[in-house]
């Protein structure tokens, strides 16, 4: 590899970065893990840069492979995974106590409701929610048709009322 593909590649590691790792630490909810899968799919990345700078959207291509060996992961694993990392706190405005207080614990039960998923359907719900991408952009980085993702989608947001209805009646 050249140096100035060598140059090119670091520029987008130290841009993209922290975004990678949030998106990975979405998919894994796992901080150790969430590095791991940034770093593999870096490391294969690095190795085509050449014709992947070239694209119009290498972070796009990026979250893809890291999509593909989260999915890999889960395939060999073959086991319920319970995650029980927080996600990353996020900052806060002004405002009174209370409101911080339910705001966290709202975050807390979508948080807990999302891990839960299925591997795809969360997959799904982090692309498309967290990682704010459209639905053709997901079905995109995860290779499937958009009626897939808008499936998962819908699945997904039935499984977020109905939970969130239960625990809002047992309170």
């Amino acid at each position: 590899m050249k140096a100035a593909q060598e140059d090119s590649f670091q520029a987008f590691v130290e841009a993209s970065w922290h975004r990678l790792l949030r998106t990975a630490y979405l998919l894994t909810g796992d901080h150790g893990a969430a590095e791991d899968l940034v770093q593999s799919a870096l490391m294969r990345t690095f190795r085509h840069w050449d014709r992947i700078e070239r694209r119009d959207a290498p972070e796009v291509y990026v979250r893809r492979v890291m999509v593909n060996l989260n999915i890999s992961a889960w395939r060999r694993r073959r086991v319920v995974e319970h995650s029980v990392a927080e996600p990353p706190e996020r900052g806060v405005g002004a405002g009174h106590e209370a409101d911080h207080q339910e705001a966290h614990a709202l975050r807390d039960e979508l948080w807990r409701t999302v891990r839960a998923m299925p591997p795809r359907m969360r997959t799904v719900f982090v692309l498309r929610y967290f990682e704010d991408l459209s639905e053709a952009e997901v079905a995109s980085v995860m290779g499937c048709a958009v009626g897939s993702v808008k499936s998962q989608i819908s699945r997904g947001l039935a499984r977020l009322r109905t939970e969130f209805q239960v625990e809002r009646s047992a309170r």
